[in-house]
């Protein structure tokens, strides 16, 4: 005998089979939902790390160029103070002349790797030779000085010879110590004497003591720390052998 259809059954049956796929649509969903919260939120520390990352880059660019720009605005600031402190620089005849002869002579040559060979007597020229050679840098002013370009275990007299061979003009401080006539001091007054861009500087000597040392120096003009001071005499050195227009 055919079994009869039960229709209420079959109902139950269909809600169950309702029920349960909607249960297992809610949990794939909630799964889905869990696997895009945990997606966006590894996006999110990601695009932090790479954001805070290119900000520390930004931040470290910035400062650097905060630094070179201080440094640029800081050199301006100093040509200005020195370009406003230059007319007080007065000369006298014999300075003047001694300039114009240098410019003349330096404008002549060749390049050359230094402006100026600094000589003098380190007994007791060695801290007005380093206060001069400071000003003149800070000119533009390429300085030769020994405590700087001699270096240990090389033939100093050779290297005395070609710093004289490679600068334009020749400063020679003089001392007592050096009208003394030390080694050294002779060698490189020598090699400059012949030279119509030697920049003869008195510092506690005057040309009455040079005159007993020379015959030939007390016919050039020099410039005397006891009429000006270092720094000026580095200006006028600067204008000697750079020319009025580069410093």
């Amino acid at each position: 005998m055919a079994q009869r259809f039960d229709a209420n059954a079959f109902r139950r049956q269909l809600r169950e089979a309702q029920r349960k796929a909607e249960q297992e649509a809610k949990r794939a969903e909630s799964q889905l939902k869990r696997e895009i919260d945990q997606y966006n939120r590894k996006a999110r520390q990601h695009n932090q790390r790479v954001i805070a990352d290119y900000n520390r880059k930004v931040d470290a660019h910035n400062r650097a160029a905060e630094r070179h720009n201080q440094r640029v605005v800081d050199n301006l600031n100093r040509q200005l103070q020195q370009a406003s402190s230059r007319p007080t620089v007065r000369y006298t005849i014999e300075e003047r002349q001694l300039a114009d002869r240098v410019q003349q002579a330096v404008a002549t040559q060749d390049t050359r790797e230094y402006h100026v060979f600094l000589s003098y007597a380190r007994i007791d020229g060695s801290s007005v030779a380093t206060e001069l050679r400071s000003h003149l840098e800070e000119l533009g002013v390429a300085v030769w000085f020994d405590e700087v370009a001699i270096r240990p275990g090389k033939s100093q007299a050779l290297q005395m010879d070609r710093g004289l061979q490679r600068a334009h003009a020749g400063v020679v401080l003089l001392t007592a110590a050096y009208l003394a006539g030390r080694f050294w001091t002779e060698r490189e007054l020598g090699a400059l004497l012949h030279k119509p861009t030697l920049i003869p500087v008195l510092h506690g000597v005057t040309f009455a003591d040079v005159a007993e040392y020379s015959g030939i120096l007390p016919d050039l003009a020099g410039f005397e720390t006891a009429r000006d001071t270092v720094k000026d005499i580095a200006e006028k050195i600067a204008v000697a052998v750079l020319g009025p227009d580069e410093t």
